[in-house]
């Protein structure tokens, strides 16, 4: 799956009050593609993340997903595209406290009313280190146990590309390094395009490829 973004801004307020968030930013993305975006906040990644996703609307501009615009349609056919197509990690883990590990995992397929398929479950679980922790709830389970819990529910529906935004912001710096080799090593064995925003320069310097963005403008390293 190739990914477009052409010339989108993102713009709040108007007049005084005007706040460009996004400038002009452009950039492609391919499948298999190992990409940060590094920048201080407040300086618009997140922002170039949730459009690029399909969370938020650019003001201007398009992002296309092998030429079809995937904000040029309804909301509920927006939604079903990224749990099919889309795997979210976030700084905050955003594990249902109520639900086991196991259950949490499988809430992107019965929101899609899909049938899970308990053996890359298993898989899924053993690589990541949590194989005998799926039936304890999110408070019995460490930050970095919660982070796994909440990388495999990315990959759980077999998305095509992996947003994580900020991954390590809530683990200690062990933990933080477990994750980031997990996610190199599932981008690289599971084939998956890998798409991580940072204010960390030594995560940042792990991609393929890096892009850096400040007070809203776009740029890629050469």
């Amino acid at each position: 799956m190739n990914i477009t973004v052409n010339d989108v801004s993102k713009i709040y307020g108007t007049n005084e009050n005007k706040v460009v968030a996004l400038d002009h930013a452009a950039m492609s993305i391919h499948g298999g593609d190992f990409i940060s975006i590094m920048g201080p906040s407040g300086s618009g990644k997140s922002t170039l993340l949730h459009i690029i996703s399909g969370l938020d609307t650019p003001t201007s501009g398009n992002v296309l997903y092998d030429g079809a615009d995937i904000h040029n349609g309804s909301d509920k056919a927006l939604s079903a595209f990224r749990r099919k197509k889309m795997g979210f990690i976030f700084q905050q883990f955003n594990l249902l406290p109520v639900l086991s590990a196991r259950e949490n995992i499988m809430m992107p397929l019965l929101l899609d009313r899909r049938q899970p398929d308990e053996d890359y479950l298993r898989e899924l679980a053993e690589f990541l280190g949590i194989g005998t922790r799926l039936n304890h709830l999110p408070h019995e389970l460490s930050g970095g146990q919660q982070q796994r819990v909440a990388i495999a529910r990315a990959l759980i529906a077999k998305p095509d590309i992996i947003f994580a935004d900020e991954p390590t912001g809530n683990l200690d710096s062990k933990s933080g390094g477990e994750v980031m080799k997990m996610l190199c090593d599932i981008r690289e064995k599971m084939n998956k395009t890998l798409v991580i925003i940072t204010h960390d320069l030594q995560i940042a310097k792990r991609a393929v490829r890096q892009f850096t963005i400040v007070d809203g403008v776009l740029s890629e390293a050469v």
